[in-house]
């Protein structure tokens, strides 16, 4: 080779000399350190995931239970102001007055029969009006309910003072038939 120069690394040089570098050697006990330290990881990964999907899956049913309330409520609503719409009705709100208050037009007797079954005869209609429920079936008009629950009120009251006057006296009874066994 004549003329030609070849430039050499320091590093080309020693590996040409023979001498190669060994990679530093690992310890033994390195192996089942990573092999646990992966384990766990990955355990806290399934953890976090099973923990995000039932916070989602909880999150779900309660998004639905609050779309089955407000469909529930929107109904409501919508009944509600039906209700409010035939209160701009006349008719309405004469036949309203008619069933509730007892009004009649002028020119009109109102005639309230007191036994019903009496007059048609039909006993069976009334029991079974009754067994559904026991108010419908007594319906009295909103001044005769007022007078009613005050006559109902001042019954429970007599009812309370002589039950109350009842214990009192019983227990003066006891207290006297203790102090008699005592003085025996």
């Amino acid at each position: 080779m004549t003329g030609s120069l070849v430039s050499m690394s320091t590093r080309d040089r020693k590996a040409t000399r023979g001498e190669e570098k060994t990679p530093p050697k690992r310890s033994i006990n390195s192996g089942p350190i990573a092999f646990f330290v992966s384990l766990f990881i990955v355990a806290v990964g399934v953890i976090q995931l099973v923990s995000t999907l039932n916070v989602y899956a909880a999150d779900l049913s309660h998004l639905n239970s609050l779309k089955r309330q407000e469909a529930a409520l929107i109904a409501q609503k919508q009944e509600l102001e039906n209700d409010i719409s035939r209160w701009d009705d006349t008719s309405y709100v004469a036949a309203q007055a008619r069933d509730r208050l007892g009004f009649v037009f002028p020119g009109e007797q109102s005639v309230h029969v007191l036994n019903p079954q009496a007059v048609t005869g039909e006993e069976a209609e009334q029991q079974e009006s009754s067994s559904g429920s026991s108010t419908q079936s007594k319906q009295l008009p909103w001044y005769s309910e007022l007078s009613y629950s005050f006559k109902e009120a001042d019954q429970e009251d007599d009812k309370q003072t002589d039950s109350a006057d009842q214990q009192q006296s019983d227990t003066q009874d006891d207290k006297q038939e203790s102090n008699q066994e005592n003085k025996q």
